[in-house]
């Protein structure tokens, strides 16, 4: 465990190589208690949370979520791996793709997951909804960093929607937005990889150097 702020933020890594071994409900209950205290549009907590235990569920949204993966993920990565030029970057994307992979073909296998859900409009949803559940996933993400148990987002089971929400029971007008699998990790964590702020903060119009 870290109680460190600083060193969670900075070492909270997507963990997709995950122990099959189960987390004791208590640190999973803690893990949604972090993401409850999270801000939403409003103060409306319009979220909602399932934890997903049961194998015969996972299974189907594996499924799925290997689909997405064939058609969509997987050529993605390959073609920009192939329009690489042989080098460290290539090796790096190559290194992300493997453990992209990795997790598609055991998502099922993963102890549990936590499904981040939201009550949407009439209209389906809108382009501010992910502003009232991504800050709660991101801390639960902390939460889990902070306990020693891995964990990542992903949105990718989105492809199919309609057919995941069925199977995850969801009522009308309630849509996941992102699953994450949690467990032991087989893993280490480590500091994140990330541009120099140099390169991503301005000061005053864009482009100006703040630093």
């Amino acid at each position: 465990m870290s109680t460190d702020l600083f060193e969670i933020i900075h070492t909270t890594r997507a963990m997709r190589r995950l122990k099959p071994d189960p987390v004791p409900k208590e640190m999973i209950e803690k893990i949604l208690a972090a993401g409850q205290c999270a801000p939403t549009g409003g103060n409306a907590q319009h979220w909602g949370f399932l934890v997903v235990e049961d194998k015969d569920v996972m299974r189907q949204v594996q499924a799925l979520y290997r689909q997405s993966w064939d058609t969509l993920a997987g050529p993605h990565y390959q073609s920009q791996i192939d329009a690489m030029d042989p080098g460290e970057a290539r090796d790096k994307l190559q290194r992300q793709t493997d453990a992209a992979f990795h997790l598609t073909e055991h998502f099922h296998e993963a102890p549990h997951w936590i499904v981040a859900c939201l009550r949407v409009g009439k209209g389906g949803g809108g382009p501010f909804d992910g502003a009232s559940i991504y800050p709660a996933v991101q801390n639960m993400l902390l939460a889990a960093r902070a306990l020693g148990l891995g964990a990542t987002l992903t949105t990718r089971h989105t492809v199919h929607s309609e057919e995941m929400d069925a199977i995850f029971g969801l009522p009308k007008g309630v849509r996941s937005f992102a699953i994450l699998p949690i467990g032991y990790p087989l893993g280490n964590f480590g500091p994140v990889r990330r541009k120099p702020l140099a390169e991503t903060v301005f000061k005053d119009r864009w482009g100006e150097a703040y630093f």
